[in-house]
């Protein structure tokens, strides 16, 4: 298998399953990665190699019944028993791996390096028109005092524009969500005699920008799932074939931590 080329600010891995790719820039903050089709989830003995990545006890992987919104779960002291349907994840634990699944929807992971604090987010065109990176950051400020112009993040691989067709139906989404015109026209692009396409990797990131985050803490890494089927995973490419390749980052240890109480789920 031959990788593909990433941008500077990313660079590949070999794990015990084959390769991962990983963020300079949230090296010094959090461990993480984003796995490749190589590594088979939902297996166990998939979960568990995962969970040695970065560091953590295998029942201290904690994922999520993803359900296209923006709900976020904040994992604290108790980690929950089963899936809860979210789509974002925050906590400030060393001991616990907060994980999102993707076959071409973005996955974004995102570190604190001032409070430690991390979060994880999925974001497929319904999450994306209802902000969900947003909700993550602002579950962040809330829960841990994250502040937005401190936050790295990495996007990781998904659809590019190139090869995600979507109709009107979608613009109508976007809009009644109450993203301004502006916006929809950046993010919906069609060129000539072709159809309609969504920049939805584009569209987080100037969502988090409009946030508060840096446009330089914003790391994309450029990949599209459905060019890359030897690497990564297309649900738009394979269909029900399709496995899912995962973002997964751990809160590095401080000192003086601090016990925060209980997890809990944010409606936000």
């Amino acid at each position: 298998m031959t990788l593909p080329e990433v941008p500077p600010g990313f660079y590949w891995t070999e794990e015990s399953w084959g390769a991962a790719l990983r963020c300079r820039a949230l090296d010094p903050i959090a461990q993480h990665l984003f796995t490749t089709r190589q590594l088979q989830l939902p297996a166990d003995e998939a979960w568990r190699a995962l969970a040695a990545a970065v560091g953590v006890a295998g029942d201290h992987v904690v994922s999520l019944n993803q359900v296209h919104g923006r709900d976020v779960v904040v994992v604290r002291d108790t980690l929950p028993g089963e899936r809860p349907k979210a789509d974002a994840l925050v906590s400030d634990r060393p001991d616990a791996a907060l994980v999102v699944r993707a076959a071409d929807c973005v996955p974004l992971l995102i570190g604190d390096g001032r409070t430690g604090a991390v979060g994880a987010a999925h974001a497929g065109w319904r999450g994306t028109a209802a902000r969900v990176a947003v909700a993550a950051i602002e579950a962040m400020a809330r829960e841990f005092g994250s502040r937005p112009e401190d936050l790295v993040v990495a996007i990781g691989p998904a659809i590019g524009p190139c090869c995600y067709e979507v109709g009107s139906d979608l613009v109508d989404a976007f809009a009644a969500a109450g993203h301004e015109r502006y916006l929809i026209d950046r993010w919906f692009l069609t060129p000539r005699e072709q159809k309609m396409r969504l920049d939805v990797v584009g569209a987080n990131r100037d969502q988090l920008v409009l946030a508060g985050v840096r446009e330089q803490n914003i790391h994309v890494s450029g990949l599209c799932t459905a060019m890359h089927l030897d690497v990564l995973t297309s649900y738009r490419a394979e269909k029900e074939h399709a496995g899912r390749i995962a973002g997964v980052i751990r809160a590095c240890p401080r000192t003086n931590e601090v016990s925060r109480g209980a997890t809990t789920v944010n409606r936000s």
